[in-house]
């Protein structure tokens, strides 16, 4: 299995090539100090496993992450980070496995085994499906992301309106933007769609103009800032 490393930290590379060593079904192809640099080696080496780290100059893991998803096939891809707090923001984008540093030999051999040595075509149906995760009490949950309706800032959270419910995030809006860059539409500064539920817009007489989805009884403002683009979206629907 082709193995490719992200992680700007010089001795963090190092550490997890030396562990990896003891894997030899496991070929590290190369290593990338950055998430720009990362996304390029992945197009031209077309890893079958990318461990990523989540904090990085210039471009954040989610964001790289996010990108490789849309990658065909996709590689499965490790969450490798200091950070713990980053594991909700990280499930959103359905990793095979989210490390903590310093990785030791025996966790790395327990993901190692949780991913198997499966096809590229194995893992890019794992990840056919995508998820959204939130907290409910001290419960994790998640919802498809085909159920979503829209995603809006509520003072310090974003709130997630889904079909059967809604629930606070943490995420911000930002964050959803770079995770999902292809389903996701922002028609507000406080406000993303889910793209597929775009269904109609109408014109108010005070001059605003709000957008109706499929399957919800909410109208949502439009900037005028985005009010062009999402008049062409809806253009092909019309015609």
């Amino acid at each position: 299995m082709k193995v490719l490393i992200v992680d700007d930290e010089p001795l963090a590379r190092a550490r997890l090539q030396r562990l990896l060593l003891a894997h030899p079904a496991y070929q590290v192809v190369g290593e990338a100090a950055d998430g720009g640099s990362g996304l390029q080696l992945a197009a031209e080496l077309q890893p079958d496993l990318v461990f990523l780290d989540i904090e990085m100059p210039d471009r954040n893991g989610l964001s790289v992450a996010a990108e490789l998803l849309q990658l065909q096939p996709p590689p499965a891809v490790v969450f490798v980070t200091a950070h713990p707090q980053h594991a909700l923001a990280a499930y959103q984008v359905a990793p095979a496995d989210y490390l903590l540093k310093p990785i030791s030999a025996e966790r790395l051999a327990t993901s190692l085994q949780r991913i198997g040595l499966a096809t590229k075509a194995h893992l890019e149906k794992q990840q056919e499906q995508q998820w959204l995760s939130y907290k409910s009490g001290s419960t994790l949950r998640r919802i498809e992301l085909q159920q979503l309706f829209y995603l809006q800032a509520d003072e310090k959270y974003v709130r997630m309106v889904f079909v059967g419910g809604e629930a606070l995030t943490e995420l911000s809006l930002k964050q959803f933007e770079d995770l999902y860059p292809q389903q996701l539409l922002r028609i507000h500064r406080h406000t993303l769609v889910l793209k597929r539920r775009l269904k109609a817009l109408h014109s108010l007489p005070d001059g605003r103009h709000v957008l109706e989805l499929w399957q919800s009884d909410d109208l949502l403002e439009i900037s005028r800032r985005e009010l062009s683009r999402i008049r062409q979206l809806l253009l092909p629907a019309i015609s």
